[in-house]
This record gives C-alpha cells, structure tokens and sequence, in this order.
C-alpha cells in the first residue's frame, strides 16, 4: 500500500472518532428581556447568571427572583413567576437563602415552609420540598442540608430548638434530621463537618433562658450525628468555610450594647474574634468580604458611614468603597475587583442591586423588595 494512501486512511480514522461539537442549546428564559448593563469593567468575571433572591416583606408573599444573564448583561427581574405562569402563589412568603447546586437553583422560602428546587438554565420548577421554617442551605455531593426553626414563633412558649434536615438531591427527599441548638440560621460544610450557627433570636424572649443563644453546633456529616457545641458569642448568623479548615462566623449581637462581629473557628477548633461591625459578608474562594458600620444601632441616622474588609485566614485588610446605598441588604463578590450589593432602600417598595468596581458604583438596577442573597451559576 502506498504511503499517501496509508495516511489519508488513518486521518479518516481519526476524524471519524471526533464528534462534532454541539453548541448547548440557548435556554428557555433567552426571550426574556430586563435591563441592559456593562460588565465590560469586571475583571476574572466566569459566570453564565448571578441570581438574586428577594425576600420581600414577611406576611406579603411577595418573594421574588432576579437574574443577570451575563452572555447579554441583561438584568431580567421577576424571573420565576415569568417563566413558571401556573404558580398563582409565585416563590412564596420570605426568601431566605439561594445557592446553585449543579444546574439546580435550591431556594429557601422560610415563612412559606418550603424549599424551591428550579433549573438554573431556564428557572422553571424542579421541586417544592416541604420543612417547617427553614433558614439557610449547605451541601455536598449526595445531600443538602437545611436549617430550621423547627415550627419555633414568637407565640409559642415550648420554644423547640432547632434542627437540620438532610435531602437527598437525586431524590429531593427528607432523610432524616439532626436536634441543634435554638433558631439556627446559617450553616457551612468544612472538612466532612457542618457548621451551625444557632441565634436563639426567639429564645431571647421565651423561657427557659430568656436570652440569645451563642453557640455552633458541628455535626459530622457522613454519620450525621452532632459531635460537638462551641460557645462563640451572642445571637450568630451566617457561617462561611474557607476550603483550608477556617470556619467564619458572622454575630447579629443583641441590638443594644453587643455589637455584631466577625469570628473564626480553626481546624483545631479555637476561636478567635476578627472584628465588630460585620452586617453583611460573603466569601469567594479563600477570602470573605464583609461590610459594616459602627453606627449600627444608631436607628435616627438619616445616614452611616459604611465599611468594608476582607478577611484571609484570619488576617484583615481594609477596601476602598465609596458606598451610596444607606441600607446594605446583601453582598456578592463578582471579579477580581467587583461587588454587587443589594439594597433594601425602606425595605417595603421595591430596592436595587449595584455594581461597584475598583470601589465606584458602576449602575444600579430596581430590583424585588429586600434583595438579599445571591448564587452564581
């Protein structure tokens, strides 16, 4: 056989084994259309949506989803009602807490009851789970985990502590759950660990303490049993793991004469006290960045002079940020020099989301009421 001949086969050969690429398909929500913004100034941006979860007012139903479609920088709000019509309720009473799991969109409704599993390509309803007043979301490959209040309100004076619940993500089931402390809030998976940080914010006012809890409860998430309870301070809130051990623990403080704060929990489990101030914080890869303000519980400011940070196994370091919003409501960092910050405005009407680049606002777009909590897909 001739050479020629030779290698002209083995290069069929070869371009019959290649397949064709095949561009994926453009989702179902590509029609819709919202407000066009510039991304251009975004450095390391690599992201197809930034989702925005709107609490909306408690007792109003009037939850909502925002999304940025980065392909269009389209700003496309009220997503979930416009791409699911037969949901006469829409998302549901208070959004509480939003993260992308795969290609699914898990949402935590607390005063509706439920988790609200969607498909991040096109928002249209995988699942609706059903727990009592669940708080926040953490996962791992097999299970995402829930905390909740357990049915605990205002008016009941049983005050039942907390639990967290595991759901099977293949089968969006319940399977099972785990007694923490009071009214937990956030939660983090670190090192085979979940991290729970536990308010007690109706504690505060209902027997037996009479008082906010102040602890962090670590279960072992392949057992799923609670092994340890760490003392870290007052009325806790959100839970961060860095990916290198270090578990970061946000505090809401009493609202009177112990402030918010920012801890860190190590591997070896010692806590230590970052700073005061913290009311918002989110982390992006081994870094969490954080906003406050010392004037926190000075309620009759017309307005405040905000912070922000951030925050490397444990070390701080100030940003410039000529901040405009007066009423910070959530935080997401986007880039290698971006943050986009939801603002709840009077936190009844509709508020706004802001890119801020290099520490300048870029835009601002109208948002649901109380833009809280955001998850990139």
């Amino acid at each position: 056989m001739r050479k020629t001949t030779l290698l002209c086969l083995l290069l069929a050969a070869v371009c019959a084994c290649q397949k064709t690429p095949v561009p994926e398909p453009a989702p179902a929500d590509a029609d819709l259309s919202g407000t066009t913004v510039d991304l251009s100034t975004v450095q390391g941006l690599v992201a197809r949506k930034i989702f925005v979860l709107n609490e909306g007012q408690m007792g109003s139903n009037n939850a909502t989803l925002d999304f940025l479609r980065v392909s269009d920088a389209n700003y496309i709000a009220g997503a979930f009602k416009k791409m699911n019509p037969d949901a006469a309720a829409g998302l549901g009473d208070v959004g509480n807490d939003i993260v992308v799991i795969g290609d699914e969109l898990w949402m935590v409704v607390n005063n509706s009851g439920i988790v609200e599993v969607l498909s991040a390509r096109d928002e249209t309803e995988v699942a609706v789970i059903a727990l009592p007043t669940p708080r926040s979301i953490a996962f791992d490959q097999q299970y995402a985990y829930v905390t909740s209040w357990a049915g605990a309100s205002f008016s009941d004076t049983k005050n039942p502590k907390g639990q967290v619940y595991r759901i099977d993500l293949k089968t969006k089931q319940v399977e099972g759950s785990v007694e923490v402390g009071y009214q937990p809030e956030g939660i983090a998976l670190s090192q085979g660990k979940l991290y729970v940080a536990n308010s007690g914010g109706i504690s505060s006012t209902l027997p037996p303490s009479y008082s906010y809890d102040n602890t962090v409860s670590i279960i072992d998430a392949a057992s799923f049993q609670l092994r340890q309870t760490v003392e870290v301070q007052v009325n806790l809130a959100k839970v961060f793991a860095d990916g290198s051990g270090n578990v970061y623990v946000t505090t809401a403080g009493n609202y009177w004469d112990v402030h918010s704060g920012l801890y860190m929990l190590d591997a070896a489990g010692h806590v230590s006290h970052i700073s005061d101030y913290v009311s918002l914080a989110a982390l992006s890869g081994d870094t969490l960045y954080c906003l406050g303000t010392e004037e926190e519980y000075e309620w009759t400011l017309p307005s405040k002079i905000w912070e922000a940070w951030r925050c490397t196994n444990g070390q701080k370091e100030n940003i410039d940020l000529a901040l405009e919003e007066q009423t910070p409501y959530g935080l997401c960092v986007l880039g290698q020099n971006a943050l986009m910050i939801g603002d709840a405005g009077d936190y009844f009407n509709p508020g706004s989301v802001a890119l801020y680049v290099d520490g300048n606002k870029k835009w601002s777009v109208t948002a649901g009421v109380c833009p809280g909590h955001f998850a990139i897909w």
